[in-house]
């Protein structure tokens, strides 16, 4: 059965856009790049978000943000917040505390993809040095 996360997927209409913003976001370039799609390997997992073009997209696939969110772990949920909206996104979900150290947020990227974030004790303690 499922065993961890191996691939998150996010629809743009212009990947290269994407991947642009992307790496603003990040940092860092996809370390995978083909017509059509692109991949990043994030954190100490190497946990991958691949960008692919709209186009192929299901064709029932929904034209709003909606359904499961995935969360990418972060220091500073506020500071991450702030730096997404400079760079184009929009606020989702403000910074909201959870209890026990859980604070989440997100926004939905300029291409229309929900990218959640939040600060997770459980998480952190399993990738403390």
């Amino acid at each position: 059965m499922l065993q961890g996360m191996s691939n998150v997927s996010f629809y743009a209409d212009d990947v290269d856009a994407a991947a642009r913003w992307y790496t603003d976001v990040l940092g860092f370039p996809p370390y995978f790049v083909v017509p059509g799609y692109v991949e990043f390997r994030i954190g100490p997992d190497e946990d991958e978000l691949g960008i692919i073009d709209a186009r192929y997209a299901p064709a029932d696939e929904p034209g709003t943000p909606g359904g499961a969110v995935l969360s990418w772990h972060v220091e500073d949920p506020q500071a991450v917040l702030d730096r997404l909206i400079e760079l184009g996104a929009t606020q989702r979900q403000p910074v909201t505390p959870r209890g026990e150290g859980f604070v989440t947020a997100s926004v939905v990227d300029p291409f229309g993809n929900v990218l959640g974030f939040m600060t997770n004790p459980h998480w952190a303690a399993r990738h403390a040095d």
